[in-house]
């Protein structure tokens, strides 16, 4: 890629920036967006919408970038939890990194490349040649500048390595000091055991009853046993829907909607209320509902969510071994309450393990089809494999804007929109494999993004080229850092684009949300409806917490970036004929991994569990807690499948008192 095509990219790139926080600031401001970009305080009560014109309206303005950096951390625990706290450092962890790499790379590094000689250049029509010249292809062989190189490796790691330490460490304690601050919660007390034998003439919760206060007389509390629930789906479902059509024909401004003719297509035949319709299959799924309910009292999975008085004795019972038949009496960590995926209880044992066979199958196909656009990303990003492939275009690819647009933003924006519609397909694979929360179903779909990633937008692009390449990687692993250290540095413009564009207009659309507002608009405008579905502090509402859980997936994966920087910093080395620097580099990677295997002794244990000293000092704290008894009271039935608890239908005002099906439309 020629320099004028990464400008054009970059061009681009701020431009659409720039419009989307232009018109992100002035649509934030209109009243019949208050759906869009704040519908937690919405939800909440906490916004009211003016209806009363005002000129500031129309007007952009930059207000909303100082507040937005306004609320501590402090606010964002009150309101968002410790996840919250988490990802802003994420942000912060990034900012840092990024910035002592850019201020290494563009005042050090850059300046040495374009002073090398190994490539010749033409200093009169810079804007046309390519970036190689920056890279350090452009610094002589063996030249004593490739010293400067290896110094940056070594600092840029220490500097990495010493924020990822400081950042563990930081969240580390705020999540100590976090779990010390909370009220208690019903998982900090349960845990899930599944594998219950039951003996002939016997039920589960008999069966868990009789174990748990045999084994663990003083600590044990109460037991949930869970029940399939599958069949309930479809009719809640139902009611779901009809309810949300019930809300809205009720609303005042509606009233026309009511009516409609009985005959073909609404077209023909009587008018009638469809207010009254609707009300009546209501209460028919209700019925349906109860009978459900009823008929499904027998239907008992061998799992169970048992409670303890104490958390300690909730984490005795989690991690020793409860039966001397270790397939038995299988202990879990229970997940909150509205994390449960109640989805895997209903799963037969076969189907799970068909679904995981699935999985697998899929995962390795959508990996194999990804590599289609990434071969075609690799052919519009070089013009003269482009007119081979279409030569009906030559004469559009000879302007040059037309040919800088394609070469240097076109690749990196299909590559970023084919990515992402990866997110929701690895979400289905991650429930396919039998996480019984919606926390772990996302944590794996995280992690599987991730390698995702890494493969088909890294390994992919950099090897697409030559199969020859792939070929010897597999058959020469010793040939990596070699192989590494000659395509890379080829596709330097390619990841500089597509980190542009991934970042900064990626991120912009995000905090514009287009698919909200389209969907908003054509709610209010073709089905009267304002929207009720809704996901920091303005828009998305948590729905489970995990204690900051997700940082070690940031450590983890900084760690792989490093040890890969190292590995290609060897090969580059090795080509640029310094093997001295070469040697000097091996120990790098192995100094990280062992900073790596550090920090794995010393917090992630505290990511895992909590200690028997923090436990112990919380319980003792609950004993003069004068809301324990209470909150001992709702334990019993926290963990109760929402599909079997209790409706009660008033027709009155059309409303399902299901717990489920408020919680779904609240």
């Amino acid at each position: 890629m020629i320099l004028s095509a990464l400008l054009t990219s970059v061009g681009i790139n701020l431009g659409l920036c720039f419009l989307f926080f232009t018109l992100y600031s002035i649509l934030r401001k209109q009243p019949g967006n208050i759906h869009v970009y704040a519908p937690r305080l919405v939800a909440e009560g906490k916004s009211q919408r003016t209806n009363h014109f005002n000129l500031d309206r129309l007007l952009p303005s930059a207000g909303w970038v100082t507040r937005a950096w306004q609320p501590s951390e402090e606010d964002l625990l009150s309101t968002s939890g410790l996840d919250a706290v988490v990802f802003m450092r994420i942000f912060i962890f990034s900012l840092r990194v990024f910035t002592f790499a850019g201020i290494i790379g563009v005042f050090i590094l850059l300046p040495i490349n374009y002073l090398g000689n190994q490539l010749s250049i033409d200093f009169s029509d810079l804007p046309n040649k390519s970036l190689d010249s920056f890279s350090i292809s452009n610094v002589d062989n063996g030249s004593n500048r490739l010293w400067i190189h290896f110094s940056a490796a070594y600092v840029f790691t220490g500097v990495v390595c010493y924020l990822l330490y400081f950042e563990y460490s930081y969240i580390s304690s705020k999540r100590i000091a976090w779990f010390y601050h909370s009220k208690p919660q019903p998982h900090q007390f349960t845990i899930l055991v599944s594998g219950i034998p039951v003996s002939s003439g016997s039920r589960v919760g008999e069966s868990v009853e009789s174990f748990f206060t045999k084994y663990h007389p003083s600590t044990y509390l109460s037991h949930t046993v869970v029940r399939r629930t599958n069949k309930l789906q479809k009719v809640i479902d139902d009611a779901e829907k009809l309810y949300r059509t019930l809300g809205h024909l009720k609303s005042k401004r509606h009233t026309q909607q009511r009516f409609r003719r009985d005959g073909f297509l609404g077209l023909s035949g009587r008018r009638v209320d469809l207010l009254d319709q609707y009300e009546k299959k209501l209460e028919d799924l209700e019925d349906n509902l109860r009978m459900e309910q009823s008929s499904l009292a027998g239907e008992e999975v061998r799992a169970a969510f048992v409670s303890f008085k104490s958390r300690f004795g909730a984490a005795i019972a989690l991690h020793i071994q409860q039966g001397i038949d270790p397939t038995e009496w299988v202990t879990e960590r229970a997940p909150e309450p509205q994390d449960v995926y109640w989805p895997f209880f209903s799963a037969s044992f076969l189907k799970r393990w068909i679904c995981k066979l699935v999985f697998v199958v899929a995962y390795i196909l959508l990996t194999v089809s990804f590599l289609i656009p990434v071969v075609i990303v690799q052919g519009l990003t070089h013009l003269d494999q482009l007119e081979v492939w279409f030569p009906f275009l030559r004469g559009v690819l000879t302007i040059t804007f037309v040919s800088q647009v394609i070469t240097g933003y076109l690749p990196s924006l299909i590559l970023q929109l084919f990515l992402s519609l990866v997110p929701p397909i690895m979400i289905i694979f991650s429930s396919m494999q039998g996480y019984i929360s919606f926390s772990k179903i996302q944590k794996s779909a995280c992690t599987k993004m991730l390698w995702f990633t890494i493969w088909n937008i890294f390994f992919a692009n950099v090897l697409s080229g030559s199969v020859l390449y792939q070929v010897n990687i597999i058959l020469e692993p010793k040939e990596i850092p070699k192989i590494l250290a000659e395509v890379v540095p080829a596709q330097a413009s390619f990841f500089i684009a597509y980190v542009v564009t991934s970042g900064w207009t990626s991120l912009s659309s995000e905090i514009f949300r287009m698919f909200p507002l389209i969907c908003s608009f054509v709610k209010q405008h073709f089905t009267g409806n304002d929207g009720e579905e809704f996901q920091l502090l303005n828009v998305f509402a948590p729905k489970y917490e995990t204690g900051g859980k997700f940082w070690p997936i940031v450590h983890n994966s900084t760690i792989f970036s490093l040890v890969l920087m190292h590995i290609i910093a060897i090969g580059i080395f090795g080509l640029k004929k310094l093997p001295l620097a070469s040697s000097l580099t091996i120990p790098l990677p192995v100094l990280t991994l062992l900073f790596n295997e550090f920090c794995r002794k010393r917090f992630l244990p505290i990511f895992r569990d909590y200690s028997a000293e923090c436990l112990i000092n919380k319980d003792r704290e609950d004993q003069r807690d004068p809301t324990m008894v209470e909150f001992r009271d709702k334990l019993v039935t926290a963990y109760q499948d929402p599909a079997l608890k209790p409706i009660q239908y008033s027709g009155s005002i059309g409303r399902l008192k299901s717990p489920l099906l408020h919680s779904a439309v609240a």
